[in-house]
């Protein structure tokens, strides 16, 4: 138990006799999948709601966006803790819960990119042939805001993949037998000096994958805002 690294094992062991290296490659798909699903409920949950919202009319849109505030209001990993314990700890309130944290990020994106296409010429023809508010949200203005939508999503997903790795931590997360990242440092904490490996490996492996994906997020977001410039020039 707690093995350095060699002897057959690239990272060593953790307390538990497990191969380090085995556990941290199984931990990097869970806590992938974990966070994408949280950010793509909060894509899906944050940019329909928004956009049913602004087609219903205002008095639809400001009741929606009083909620987007408050919950914008609430630092991020509070609410996750507060609806988890309210409902049941697990993966799958966490994804939800996550989902619903990060999804007025989702809401304020879709509303000033709905209300600057709804500004556009074709949308004011597709209304002057009859089309209503819905249909217009629907058919021409959703596919238009795709990109926007897809770099918030790269810009959430590093959010969400280390919120879901806090709340493992914290023992909210996923079970106690599924090596995410979360888990595995709370597991490894306590034998730091005697098995630094164990904890680091983990720890280095969410700062890189967080970091290359932070990195990508403002890259598409860059491209993206020199493509409004160039469209709008």
């Amino acid at each position: 138990m707690n093995e350095q690294p060699g002897n057959g094992h690239l990272l060593g062991t953790d307390d538990g006799g497990r191969d380090v290296f085995s556990r941290l490659m199984v931990g990097t798909g869970l806590s992938l999948f974990y966070g994408a699903s949280a950010a793509m409920v909060a894509l899906v949950l944050g940019a329909v709601t928004a956009l049913i919202a602004m087609s219903m009319g205002r008095p639809v849109e400001l009741a929606l966006f009083a909620v987007v505030d408050l919950v914008r209001a609430l630092p991020g990993i509070l609410f996750a803790l507060a609806f988890i314990v309210a409902f049941e700890p697990g993966a799958f309130s966490v994804v939800l819960a996550l989902g619903v944290s990060f999804a007025p990020n989702f809401a304020m994106i879709t509303r000033a990119t709905y209300e600057q296409q709804m500004a556009q010429p074709y949308t004011a023809a597709a209304r002057v042939l009859g089309a209503g508010r819905g249909r217009v949200a629907l058919v021409h203005v959703l596919p238009n805001i795709g990109g926007a939508l897809i770099t918030q999503f790269a810009i959430i997903l590093p959010r969400c993949i280390v919120s879901e790795s806090v709340l493992s931590f914290l023992g909210l997360g996923v079970s106690s037998e599924l090596p995410s990242w979360g888990r595995m440092i709370a597991t490894a904490t306590p034998y730091m000096e005697e098995a630094p490996h164990a904890l680091l490996a983990p720890i280095l492996m969410l700062s890189a994958v967080t970091f290359a994906l932070a990195i990508i997020g403002n890259a598409q977001r860059q491209r993206l805002t020199h493509t409004s410039k160039r469209s709008s020039a």
